[in-house]
């Protein structure tokens, strides 16, 4: 669904302090009107750990005493067979995430009267899963060419599920794939060829049918995440946008066919927070914007507010709820200055 104009209104994306899943969504809901997303609420079980949430149905996993793996004296030979035959048959209903994996999910699908122009949804992504997921010897699934397409197939089939009960809420859906391990791109720490990782990517992009973006919160190669058949580029844009501005050519192809870009302009460090103001941010999300705009690069400036969206720099799970609440304020009276300033 390329060519959409957000005009930078807010989202997050996803992580929250709250243990109670109906005050999380509360406080969402509360600031973010347009683009709500459901929260993610790690502090409430381990369950809901970013690489425990959507592992339910991978063969061979095992959860226990807080802790996550592969089991290979299990034989998996039948559960990768039931995966396979659900892929096959684009069964999305037979892994979904269940209310104890995520139980800001199911609090927030109970608002279908929202009057909201989106809904945000995310999911862990392969590259990441794959890297942190290990087997008993340590040895991390994505190394595994069966286990890491696998992995794939099982986050495209929960990530199809994921959109198709949001639509629940809203026809607009936005699903984000989450890959913090991408900043490890390039590095010893993920001795992973970039044809792997493009395809790993676009198999559970492929299962996602409305708009779909990728978010990383450090510093990567953007020219990898930017040539992927995706709709939005999320970023840290407080910390990390310089790193943005290597890839001008990339960033102008990516904006001429329609992209948009997230900048995660808001800090999510409650020290930090505490220093910002609508003014501050506004003031940092232009400087962050300008090096788009000059020559050899060309994107007029209100294009690419057009092609915003404005998040927070990561998650809020690190936060206590009145700063996430602060951060989510802020998010959204910048949003509301900005579209006041170039409406």
């Amino acid at each position: 669904m390329p060519g959409v104009e957000f005009n930078c209104q807010a989202t997050m994306i996803g992580s929250m302090p709250q243990k109670d899943p109906a005050a999380a969504c509360r406080q969402v809901l509360h600031y973010l009107q347009d683009i709500p997303a459901w929260p993610q609420l790690t502090r409430r079980s381990f369950l809901e750990n970013l690489y425990v949430q959507f592992s339910q149905g991978f063969p061979g996993v095992v959860v226990e005493d807080d802790k996550i793996f592969v089991d290979r004296a299990q034989d998996s030979q039948k559960a990768l067979e039931q995966l396979y035959s659900a892929y096959l048959e684009n069964n999305i209903y037979q892994f979904p995430v269940t209310p104890d994996h995520a139980a800001g999910l199911y609090a927030f699908l109970n608002y279908t009267d929202l009057t909201v122009q989106a809904v945000k949804g995310q999911i862990v992504g392969p590259v990441t899963w794959g890297m942190t997921v290990t087997d008993n010897d340590r040895r991390s699934i994505a190394y595994d060419d069966v286990l890491s397409d696998a992995c794939a197939r099982l986050l495209k089939l929960k990530a199809s599920w994921m959109e198709k009960e949001l639509q629940r809420i809203s026809k607009k859906v936005i699903i984000f794939v989450d890959e913090p391990y991408m900043t490890s791109f390039g590095s010893s720490f993920l001795a992973l060829g970039r044809e792997k990782v493009v395809g790993l990517l676009e198999e559970v992009l492929s299962g996602i049918s409305g708009l779909k973006g990728v978010h990383c919160c450090g510093n990567t190669d953007w020219s990898l995440l930017l040539g992927l058949g995706i709709d939005i580029l999320s970023f840290d844009a407080y910390n990390y946008a310089e790193s943005l501005t290597l890839y001008p050519s990339e960033v102008k192809k990516f904006i001429a066919k329609g992209g948009v870009i997230a900048w995660g302009i808001v800090p999510n460090e409650e020290a930090v927070l505490a220093r910002e103001s609508p003014g501050s941010l506004l003031d940092r999300l232009e400087e962050a914007i300008a090096p788009f705009t000059r020559q050899g690069t060309g994107i007029p400036f209100r294009q690419l507010i057009a092609q915003g969206l404005l998040t927070p720099s990561c998650g809020l799970d690190r936060l206590s709820a009145d700063a996430a609440g602060q951060a989510l304020e802020l998010l959204s009276q910048l949003s509301e200055k900005v579209r006041s300033k170039y409406r």
